[in-house]
């Protein structure tokens, strides 16, 4: 299988989990896994977004082929590093760039297209592919797909754990209906032998958008790594106030949010709630620590701090939280918080992991969003039915009181729901629909 994954280790972007997650689960069902993904610099040094700590993840048999991006532009500044063509004549680099673009996905990594192309062309001797996966965004790695596809008469599939025409949030369509973006997406769904997505809102958009390929779409959601949580026991956390915990009794609850924060979140909402649900006494001085990134690039996280009360009402920022300290981090934790922006098509990774943790967990986002499919189930959920103040802090308390009473029960419950979530769950039927597809069942 070739799988083209822009984002890809070392980067630490919000879709390289499930990158990560399928091709190891590839691998471990007996396919030969070549990734395409830019080299290391281009994370580390032009979008400087990168945890080198995630290439420890892939498993030893995944093979990783670094393409760069043709001239590496629009981010290269420095002239000794373009590319030949820029070198002698910048005007038809710069002419060339804005075309691809403008005619393809409209996304500078358009460039991305032909050297991936090349690069899977030139490798055809060696490597006798059967299949391409392709994971967007970005989309470019779509029309990569599709050229790679017809070029060498093997099927592909799409991956769609992001949207390309649709805007989330707004819930409008992203380009002008006479763009030539929706010409390129319904080139790429024609041919393609599935198109996936991470969540059935979705599915059903694309559906109604392209009913020609409606019986090709599937749903293959997210999940969560049981080798993450390895940290966390088999039983619910002891409840602050009891014999049995760890601290000193009637110690304060402890709340949790794990994740890359954005400028979607609903803080200011959340935060005016977790002050009001502090006035309650199962909430006096409860804490609520914060762990991961402030946005994606290094330039978002002063503008994403100055919206919290970092250092006030009990709240901490903690820092980005490395991987493989993911099950120690939630282990100190009494209840979670799950901010979530966006609307109905969205679904965030995070909230599957949050589940397989057993814990109380407290919804902050707008109501109806497709994560709620997902936590309609599970017991010790908490809100999901807006972002008033006052329904948040009630949220809050809920979810402290069921800390201090901490049910096993409820927790092995919540265990339970969860364990229908792993990431073999849900990558296990795509695997087997693979085999068919290339007559390898």
């Amino acid at each position: 299988m070739l799988y083209l994954a822009f984002y890809f280790p070392p980067t630490r972007a919000s879709g390289v989990y499930r990158a990560v997650a399928t091709a190891n689960a590839m691998a471990a069902g007996g396919w030969d896994v070549t990734v395409m993904t830019p080299p290391r610099e281009f994370f580390e040094e032009y979008l400087r977004s990168s945890d080198p700590s995630l290439e420890a993840a892939v498993r030893e048999d995944v093979r990783v082929e670094r393409v760069p991006l043709a001239g590496n532009m629009p981010w290269e500044r420095d002239i000794r590093r373009f590319g030949r063509v820029r070198k002698l004549s910048p005007p038809v680099a710069a002419l060339g760039y804005r075309e691809l673009r403008r005619w393809t996905v409209d996304e500078p990594y358009a460039l991305w297209i032909p050297t991936v192309v090349a690069r899977a062309l030139a490798m055809r001797p060696r490597r006798h592919f059967d299949l391409v996966l392709a994971t967007g965004n970005p989309f470019a790695s779509f029309v990569a797909a599709w050229a790679v596809g017809r070029a060498l008469k093997i099927p592909y599939v799409l991956d769609y754990r992001d949207a390309w025409t649709l805007e989330l949030f707004s819930e409008q369509p992203r380009y002008p209906a006479d763009d030539p973006v929706w010409r390129w997406e319904e080139r790429v769904l024609r041919g393609a032998a599935e198109a996936v997505f991470v969540n059935e809102p979705l599915r059903r958009w694309h559906q109604a958008r392209y009913p020609f390929a409606a019986d090709r779409m599937t749903v293959v959601p997210n999940g969560w790594d049981p080798q993450l949580l390895d940290d966390l026991p088999d039983r619910p956390p002891a409840a602050p106030d009891s014999a049995d915990s760890a601290d000193s009794a009637d110690r304060p609850v402890r709340f949790g949010y794990i994740g890359t924060m954005t400028d979607q979140l609903p803080l200011e909402e959340f935060f005016e709630g977790w002050k009001r649900a502090r006035r309650h006494p199962v909430m006096a001085d409860a804490e609520l620590d914060l762990h991961g990134h402030l946005g994606f690039f290094p330039h978002h996280a002063e503008r994403l701090a100055a919206r919290m009360p970092l250092g006030e009402h009990g709240v901490t920022y903690r820092g980005p939280v490395a991987k493989a300290d993911i099950g120690r981090a939630y282990a100190g934790m009494d209840a979670l918080v799950f901010l979530a922006g966006g609307a109905r098509y969205v679904t965030s990774g995070k909230i599957f992991e949050y589940m397989a943790t057993g814990r109380p967990i407290v919804s902050a986002h707008r109501p109806g969003i497709a994560a709620a499919d997902v936590l309609g189930d599970y017991p010790l959920w908490f809100g999901g039915d807006g972002l008033e103040p006052d329904a948040l802090a009630s949220a809050l308390v809920g979810a402290a009181e069921a800390v201090r009473k901490s049910d096993p029960d409820l927790y092995t419950a919540a265990r339970a729901h969860a364990a229908g979530y792993t990431r073999d769950a849900a990558l296990g039927p795509f695997e087997q629909r693979m085999r068919k597809l290339v007559g390898h069942d």
